[in-house]
């Protein structure tokens, strides 16, 4: 066997951690997403005064639509529903912290830069490209290409 065979055959076995591998990212990015969604809403007020003092536009509407965006991507992304559909505002919340929040402060995490945000983004576009997998309700609702 040459290189190339032995290659093609280490591909077409790595192509059964495929699922798993989305399952546990979706987990993870939903999990990533569950803390900030709930420290929105335990201070809505905060959350708005602080959207205001960076200027977004509307910080009351927009501060209840990262937070419900948020929760509604906690859920959606654990249960591997509509996975693709929500990948889109999540993406749009990461690009909005980059900008008015991270950005500013460089790459690193530990510096608060956009790194994490980055990251999210990252996975978040391999959801909309990819899918949710076989573990995941867009699979057993919508089929194997959803």
């Amino acid at each position: 066997m040459n290189l190339k065979d032995m290659y093609m055959e280490f591909s077409h076995l790595s192509e059964y951690l495929k699922s798993l591998s989305l399952l546990m990212a979706r987990l993870l990015v939903a999990y990533g997403f569950y803390e900030p969604a709930m420290m929105k809403w335990n201070d809505m007020k905060s959350v708005a005064e602080w959207f205001g003092s960076m200027g977004i536009p509307f910080p009351v509407f927009n501060a209840y639509m990262a937070a419900s965006t948020e929760v509604s991507g906690v859920v959606l992304l654990t249960l591997g529903f509509l996975t693709r559909f929500i990948s889109i505002p999540l993406i749009i919340i990461m690009i909005v912290a980059i900008v008015t929040v991270h950005l500013g402060n460089g790459f690193s995490a530990g510096d608060n830069g956009f790194e994490i945000p980055l990251y999210y983004m990252s996975f978040l576009l391999i959801f909309l490209s990819h899918g949710a997998g076989k573990f995941s309700l867009d699979r057993v609702i919508f089929g194997e290409k959803n």
